[in-house]
């Protein structure tokens, strides 16, 4: 798995340059598409990264662009359950810094807010090794959440319906 393989070794390259300029160990919790390649959930090929905004500080500007291809998601617009850290995994791979996926029941619905094609083909593989009883429980945090955007909780519950009839959950 080639693109695996970039992906993997872009963030060992960013943890290398955060031990560069000496900044202290972070988390980092991705989701999305990185999420699913770093994790093993799929294979589909994407080179961007995303991960949550935890109010990181500027001088860590320096240790992100190595991504190149990064976007920062606001927990206040993404349909996120508040337990995301508890199901969070830590990758082994990385000693210094904190690199987490979200779940696969995390990142499943995560993807409903927009239901793309591609976060369908995601969701269509992501599925097959997930809970369904705790997608249920994760889809209850996020319609409970109070800080998560009006808009972007109209638009969850929206496509709520189509995802709970085409994965019978």
């Amino acid at each position: 798995m080639p693109v695996y393989n970039e992906m993997m070794n872009t963030v060992h390259e960013m943890e290398q340059i955060a031990r560069l300029f000496n900044i202290d160990p972070f988390p980092i919790y991705f989701l999305g598409g990185s999420a699913c390649l770093l994790g093993g959930y799929t294979e589909r090929a994407t080179r961007d990264f995303d991960f949550i905004d935890l109010n990181y500080s500027a001088k860590l500007g320096k240790v992100f662009a190595h991504l190149k291809d990064y976007d920062f998601l606001e927990y206040q617009s993404t349909a996120i359950s508040p337990k995301y850290k508890e199901r969070a995994l830590r990758l082994p791979e990385f000693e210094y810094l904190q690199i987490y996926i979200l779940s696969r029941e995390d990142i499943i619905v995560s993807k409903i807010i927009r239901l793309a094609q591609k976060d369908i083909e995601d969701i269509d593989q992501l599925i097959k090794n997930s809970d369904t009883e705790l997608i249920n429980k994760i889809i209850d945090e996020v319609i409970e959440r109070t800080d998560l955007y009006q808009g972007k909780k109209d638009a969850f519950v929206k496509n709520l319906e189509t995802f709970r009839e085409n994965y019978h959950v």
